[in-house]
């Protein structure tokens, strides 16, 4: 794991000394017991902001989840129990737990137990098969998990792949079932104990979070988080977010995502706002909490906000307590923004643009730009600095094409055991998102392709690559190209454009079938198309722009799967 380096544009001089310099102001100023006194009077860390707003608001309603309501200091004396059951059982800082379940309670407290005790979360994406989390497992060295019960077989199978044996074992009793054997029920962890605080030292870049994202490579990452980059980007969020203690917001995005969970659920725990967690982003169950509990703040990616628009009890709803809405994931279309600005009026609209390793805000485009600058992903949030440069790093007039680089204390530690990729990832000093984009003279930035050919689909990211490699397992394929297409709901369709071998009788529904055996549901193409070629460039390179060009019409028709 490579940290970032310093600010490139920095300058050493190789000066001689002045006589009688005196030494660096700080070096060895004190003794090593002052030293760690200063250390823990200082400390900041992700665990101790529930403490400080527990202290603040002790009986205000911190967390409703199904018929579970914690005031903030019941929430704290469970994220405290819960640490302490973790580290009796023989999780200590630095240790790694995977956490593999739909939104819950149990998820929020386990977000701040693990932080309490400097444990690093392993978030797992709950659609993900087996084999995908026995990577996860062993890659990130996890010798804990956490599963929820509906989830417990795909847990075990993964568990057994990875060869991880031993270890905590921790149910999550959704649906009220028993834990199975050889797993203990999370509800006791927070139930009893000791409600103090654990005495761990967390400095502010100490692991908190491995984050697994997909890319260009057929393998995720682990983008390694600390309290630094997320408390950083905390802040940019509540101050050019709009973000306020008052707030009361519903989460219904996938907590395993660091948008859900950093830019709104942790966020709102930071200001002593009040957190409505829901299992999934039901349509009908969002509109119905907004009402029930006056609701006045929600996330959803365009999708999202789409299927509830389309909801036929939308119009029938008491939305009136909504005041702040929030996107991102993908771009808006501009007609689905007006329509939103035109049925719920007093709503205001952020959109925000970043990625998990920038924890994940980078750029915000706010309420009063939204139409003038819709498409836009706005400008640089408060902690951040962007810029669009070339393929060395130097930086491109306004209106050129180039990558989006960051330079943030939002920005990953690294990437976990890959020096190689972090290296070209902080190449001059800052972080290179992978996307191309256009910078305006005002500073606005608008995203135009992905440089890691990445396709964002219901809101999730998914690497072609990996599905490339997916389909070129099936006999009888010589050549296939993923990349995305836009789509009314999906915004992005995973398309998939086959060259079968000569001779080979297979059909676009054999490709289906396929991908539906080896890949979770979100990743599997939509649309699968046979061809005799792919379009090439003459040193090879497969051509995906010209491709989403000719099949840019397969989502107005929603044929889905195809032979042409």
């Amino acid at each position: 794991m490579t940290p970032a380096t310093g600010p490139p544009d920095s300058v050493t001089c190789d000066m001689p000394a002045l006589p009688g310099k005196a030494a660096p102001l700080m070096d060895a100023m004190f003794s090593p017991q002052t030293d760690a006194a200063i250390a823990s009077a200082r400390q900041h860390s992700v665990g101790d902001l529930l403490r400080r707003t527990a202290a603040r608001y002790p009986d205000k309603l911190a967390v409703v989840a199904g018929d579970h309501r914690f005031t903030y200091a019941e929430f704290e004396a469970a994220a405290n129990r819960t640490a302490h059951a973790l580290a009796d059982r023989g999780l200590a800082k630095g240790d790694r737990l995977a956490l593999l379940s739909h939104n819950s309670w149990q998820y929020a407290v386990l977000a701040f137990a693990t932080a309490k005790l400097g444990v690093v979360l392993v978030p797992i994406n709950f659609m993900l098969g087996p084999d995908e989390i026995a990577f996860i497992l062993r890659h990130s060295g996890a010798t804990g998990m956490v599963s929820e019960d509906a989830l417990a077989t795909t847990a075990e199978k993964a568990l057994a792949t990875a060869e991880v044996q031993g270890g905590v074992r921790g149910w999550i009793g959704l649906s009220g079932a028993a834990a199975g054997a050889g797993w203990e029920d999370v509800d006791a962890w927070w139930r009893a104990g000791d409600e103090s605080a654990p005495d761990v030292a967390v400095a502010d870049d100490d692991p908190l979070r491995l984050m697994y994202t997909s890319g260009t490579e057929s393998r995720p990452k682990g983008v390694v988080l600390s309290s630094r980059s997320l408390i950083s980007q905390y802040v940019s969020c509540v101050i050019d977010g709009g973000m306020s203690a008052d707030d009361v917001e519903v989460h219904a995005l996938p907590m395993y995502h660091c948008a859900q969970l950093d830019c709104f659920f942790s966020v709102d725990v930071y200001l002593g706002a009040t957190s409505i967690i829901l299992p999934s982003p039901d349509p009908a169950a969002i509109l119905a909490t907004i009402a029930r509990e006056q609701v006045t703040k929600l996330f959803c990616p365009p999708t999202v906000w789409i299927s509830l628009l389309r909801h036929p009890d939308f119009d029938a709803t008491d939305l009136s307590s909504l005041r702040k809405g929030y996107y991102g994931a993908s771009a808006m279309p501009v007609e689905v923004l007006r329509e939103l600005q035109q049925r719920l009026p007093d709503v205001a609209l952020w959109n925000f643009y970043g990625q998990t390793e920038m924890s994940p805000l980078a750029t915000i485009l706010r309420p009063d730009e939204q139409l003038e600058r819709a498409g836009s992903a706005g400008r640089a949030a408060l902690n951040v600095e962007t810029r669009v440069v070339d393929d060395e790093g130097t930086p491109v007039p306004p209106g050129e094409v180039g990558e989006i680089v960051h330079r943030s204390p939002h920005a990953t530690l690294g990437y976990y055991e890959d020096e190689e990729k972090t290296a070209a990832a902080f190449a001059g000093g800052w972080f290179h998102s992978g996307d191309l984009g256009v910078l305006t003279a005002d500073g606005y930035l608008s995203v135009v392709d992905r440089k890691k050919d990445m396709i964002k689909t219901g809101g999730e990211n998914v690497a072609s690559r990996e599905i490339e490699e997916a389909i070129y397992e099936l006999d009888g394929v010589a050549e296939v190209a993923v990349f995305g297409i836009s789509h009314p709901h999906w915004i992005e369709a995973v398309t998939a454009v086959v060259v079968p071998k000569p001779g080979a009788a297979i059909s676009a529904d054999d490709v289906s079938a396929h991908a539906r055996a080896r890949l979770a549901s979100y990743k599997r193409p939509k649309y699968v198309v046979l061809a005799d070629a792919l379009p090439k460039n003459p040193s090879g390179k497969i051509l995906k722009r010209e491709l989403r060009e000719v099949h840019a019409g397969l989502a107005q028709t929603d044929a889905g799967i195809q032979d042409g």
